[in-house]
């Protein structure tokens, strides 16, 4: 297992990926918000991939939300791999990527039909926050926040 930071678009196959299991739970227009490369540059932002047996299996990254508070975006483990704890390890390497830029708060937005991501996130401490962002008026979205 390895886990790196590439550029953004290194990692399309994943979030195409991500986007498709979207489509497929919230109907065909249930694709994420915007993101592009520039989002995820440093210093504040990264983005990681996690490679097993040469194969690229789960991603995350992090950008700047507004000073002080980075956006967890792109969060995704494919099928195979869930419950093996890499998007556990994703997340907790972005928390600690934000702490180390001096960000002191980590938001995300996330759906109610995704109740793999909403545990995830709830049992790394992040709590319930107004809707915020692209999908504030959507009532399926959930946000959350995590102070660091």
């Amino acid at each position: 297992m390895e886990l790196r930071s590439v550029p953004f678009g290194e990692a399309q196959e994943l979030t195409a990926a991500m986007v498709a299991e979207l489509n497929e739970r919230y109907g065909e227009d249930g694709s994420a918000s915007p993101a592009e490369g520039a989002d995820f540059l440093p210093p504040y932002g990264v983005f990681l991939v996690v490679t097993v047996d040469g194969q690229d299996v789960a991603c995350g990254g992090l950008r700047l939300l507004e000073p002080g508070i980075g956006e967890v975006k792109r969060m995704y483990a494919a099928p195979e791999v869930r419950g093996g704890g890499l998007a556990r390890r994703v997340l907790r390497a972005l928390l600690e990527h934000a702490g180390s830029v001096g960000l002191r708060e980590v938001w995300l937005e996330t759906g109610t039909l995704q109740p793999e991501a909403i545990a995830l996130y709830e049992s790394e401490g992040f709590a319930p926050i107004p809707r915020y962002g692209y999908f504030k008026d959507e009532p399926l979205s959930l946000c959350y926040a995590r102070r660091l």
